[in-house]
């Protein structure tokens, strides 16, 4: 079964733990990263630490399981669904879509994004994340059978967007990486033997102020992590505690216009396009606003895997006073 690990701050230190019996058990790892754990906890036995009366959960401040440096690769529309909302044929696998997140966008399961001023169409993408233990390139030498050999874990993320940032400009990294864009955890789910086997039953749902919005399981992924990471390491090279982002189910916030819509759009002026874009996106109820509360978790039917509960809420910057001439 695998091992859930949460990172944490408790009495102003920094640690790891293994969750056991709703209790945290200190792996005295203090400020260690999240490649620290893996090398610590990855196909070793762990019992030793589970001994004393452990931590109350409620009593530490959860942090983000993944941690800098690293890079943060995702995967766009890989869902099947989700790429028939985005226009897409999904039987007309071409190519992959990748993109990246900064890691100033990682932050915890828990606790208040604040927003910047500009942002008006922000919108929610769930998404399953896969932690690589070992590093991988070009040359590395693997089948699809021992692709369990490289995943360490799986992780819970939140690829938070504004969409008037990365539609408008094409700027798919800055549009997705403001400061607390990119929520994980809270547990990193350590893998045992036979457990990424499990993938394709994990079931994502995320719900905003409680009315669920997404919901999939992962046996709809267009894109499987093999054939997904065949094609990354021909461009990009892959180290212990690097993050793949799986791509996020339909029900997202963002509607994407018809294709007469399109047609029409595509005579028009590029400004007046995209104004036209921002407002009838805005005329959506379903981007996020000020105050609203995001709820979301990853797990298998029967539990075996739980990657944890988040629960984030959304607090817009105030847009600072312009100056007047004195």
């Amino acid at each position: 079964m695998a091992k859930n690990c949460i990172r944490y701050k408790y009495n102003d230190k920094i640690d790891w733990g293994l969750i056991h019996l709703n209790k945290i058990f200190p792996l005295h790892l203090e400020n260690g990263s999240t490649s620290d754990l893996i090398n610590l906890v990855w196909k070793k036995d762990t019992s030793s630490y589970l001994k004393g009366d452990g931590i109350q959960k409620e009593s530490v401040e959860v942090l983000e399981p993944i941690t800098k440096p690293c890079s943060i690769i995702c995967q766009g529309a890989n869902y099947v669904q989700h790429m028939i909302d985005s226009g897409l044929d999904p039987k007309d696998k071409s190519f992959n879509i990748f993109f990246s997140k900064t890691t100033a966008s990682l932050y915890p399961a828990r606790g208040s994004i604040k927003v910047p001023h500009f942002i008006e169409l922000l919108d929610y993408e769930i998404e399953l994340g896969l932690v690589f233990g070992k590093p991988m390139n070009h040359d590395t030498k693997w089948k699809e059978s021992e692709l369990p050999d490289f995943i360490a874990g799986f992780v819970m993320a939140n690829d938070l967007s504004a969409r008037d940032i990365q539609l408008p400009q094409l700027q798919w990294m800055k549009g997705k990486s403001y400061r607390g864009f990119c929520p994980t955890g809270p547990y990193l789910s350590i893998l045992e033997s036979g457990d990424f086997e499990l993938l394709e039953q994990l079931e994502l749902n995320l719900a905003v102020n409680d009315r669920l919005r997404q919901h999939d399981v992962c046996n709809n992924l267009i894109y499987k992590p093999f054939e997904t990471i065949q094609e990354l390491v021909q461009f990009c090279d892959l180290e212990v505690g690097d993050l793949l982002l799986t791509g996020t189910p339909s029900g997202c916030a963002l509607r994407v216009p018809g294709k007469w819509m399109q047609r029409f759009a595509a005579m028009l002026p590029e400004k007046t396009k995209w104004k036209l874009f921002i407002k009838k996106q805005s005329q959506n109820g379903m981007y996020l606003k000020q105050g609203d509360r995001i709820t979301s978790s990853i797990r298998t039917p029967d539990r075996n895997i739980d990657l944890g509960d988040q629960e984030l809420t959304l607090e817009w910057e105030t847009k600072p006073k312009s100056k007047g001439i004195d």
